[in-house]
């Protein structure tokens, strides 16, 4: 049977400037390390057993109706403007409306060299092709939003990195869009208003249909980032690497680069191996979100008819985005205590909780799991003023109508831990995929308490810590 993905591609439909059309470039032997089946389904991709599978997302055959191409866009990046950014190594294949009636873009990433790869080879290795299957299928198990994993191909070719000579992967990806705030800086930045209202009407036709002008769509992007920021706090995740060219339209979560869970509560910690002043720690990400935001509205300024009085209202929204923030973090964090409407005075004892965790060194998520037993008191290394804490919450929670259940859903027992990545990624570079698989197993149901992989929900021992990740692939 051939395989069939019923593609209907808007964006291969917008002008020249947006992208350049390109096939990706050819590998020599691939193999299919995984197909997610599942997300396959909801998308309606039928004929599954066809024996080019493999081919097809090593981007070697292009499956009917595919209609390659690179986006073009901008970015801020670690702070400084790059004028040009792009998609160095992915090609966009195209879209399809999924079974919901979702429209939804299917990118190869790791494809080969385009016109945006700088220095690049446009290759991905092995490694950061699993970290972001199993990371991002993870995320989408904890309900978070995220761009989702199709399939993982080992290409059959080695490609050079720092380290020396390591396997090549392609990752296939699925997001809502792969719009990003560089997608408008791009424009902006050039003058390019026909074509920054042309992204305008195309992100508002996908995304925000009811977005009436650039206002309301800053606003609604304010709002979905906040609570994704706020949804990834909640979870000890820190993304690494949030320049705005990894910031979507969409709010989802996309390009795991230098990201982890925490394991030590430590609002400063920090994963990647080149961001030296912390800008994107753990903490930090409620701020940085909120500063993207004030570059989305810059670029969004010039389609405004009155600009003087669009810069004032602009400059309350994104202002506004602390307070909409902390009211989702507040939620999430109370929910993770068990509270179902929190009060003012919850956000005492929320930080108490976590100034304990972080003086205590506690394990993030295993200390909001163990308050489901009577084990809490033993994740720290000060028993007695964990005790004198949880006589106050538990009085909290007394007038609460199911609070083992609100924390049950909002408290993981097992998370995609940095040091468990890392030895998956060892053994998949030796041939070895069953702690990748085992990883997507045990990930599908992170709520659910997993006695035969106990392994995976302990903390790094001191020689087991990966304490950064290469922001690079």
């Amino acid at each position: 049977m051939t395989l069939h993905i019923p593609f209907d591609n808007s964006y291969a439909r917008l002008p020249a400037s947006f992208h350049t059309r390109l096939k990706p470039q050819s590998v020599s032997a691939p193999t299919l390390v995984a197909y997610n089946a599942g997300l396959g389904a909801e998308l309606g991709i039928t004929g599954t057993d066809d024996p080019r599978l493999a081919a097809i997302f090593a981007g070697n055959v292009m499956p009917d109706g595919a209609d390659p191409l690179s986006q073009i866009y901008a970015g801020h990046q670690f702070g400084g403007f790059a004028p040009q950014l792009g998609d160095g190594r992915a090609h966009l294949l195209g879209e399809v409306i999924d079974t919901q009636g979702t429209r939804r873009d299917i990118q190869l990433k790791g494809s080969g060299r385009t016109p945006y790869s700088r220095r690049g080879d446009g290759r991905a290795w092995l490694g950061p092709v699993l970290r972001e299957y199993v990371i991002s299928e993870a995320m989408h198990a904890l309900g978070v939003p995220t761009t989702r994993a199709l399939a993982a191909v080992r290409t059959g070719d080695m490609i050079l990195r720092e380290t020396g000579p390591v396997p090549g992967a392609i990752l296939t990806r699925v997001a809502a869009s792969h719009i990003r705030v560089g997608h408008f800086e791009f424009f902006a930045s050039r003058d390019m208003i026909p074509e920054l209202r042309q992204l305008f009407d195309h992100t508002v036709s996908r995304h925000y249909p009811d977005a009436s002008d650039p206002q309301a769509l800053l606003q609604q992007v304010c709002d979905r980032q906040a609570a994704l920021v706020a949804h990834w706090m909640s979870l000890g995740f820190i993304h690494g690497v949030m320049n705005t060219d990894n910031c979507t339209l969409s709010g989802e979560t996309i390009d795991y680069g230098p990201c982890a869970f925490m394991d030590a509560y430590d609002p400063q910690q920090v994963f990647s191996s080149i961001d030296r002043n912390g800008r994107y720690a753990y903490a930090a990400q409620a701020e940085i979100i909120v500063w993207n935001m004030a570059q989305l509205a810059s670029a969004l300024i010039p389609l405004m008819p009155d600009q003087d009085a669009a810069v004032q209202s602009f400059t309350r929204i994104v202002h506004g985005m602390a307070d909409t923030l902390s009211r989702h973090w507040m939620s999430r964090f109370a929910a993770k205590l068990g509270i179902a409407v929190p009060r003012k005075e919850d956000a005492p004892l929320i930080g108490a909780f976590l100034k304990l965790m972080q003086s205590g060194q506690a394990d993030f998520t295993n200390a909001f799991r163990a308050l489901l037993t009577d084990g809490a008191r033993d994740q720290f290394s000060d028993p007695a003023a964990f005790d004198a804490w949880e006589t106050g919450w538990r009085q909290r929670l007394e007038s609460e109508p199911d609070p083992e259940g609100l924390m049950r859903r909002s408290n993981p027992a097992v998370i995609p831990r940095n040091h468990r990545i890392e030895q998956m990624i060892v053994a998949a570079t030796h041939g070895d995929d069953r702690a990748f698989h085992h990883l997507n197993t045990v990930l599908a149901r992170p709520y659910d308490d997993h006695p035969d992989a106990e392994a995976l929900t302990q903390p790094p021992l001191p020689e087991e810590i990966v304490p950064a990740t290469y922001c690079g692939t």
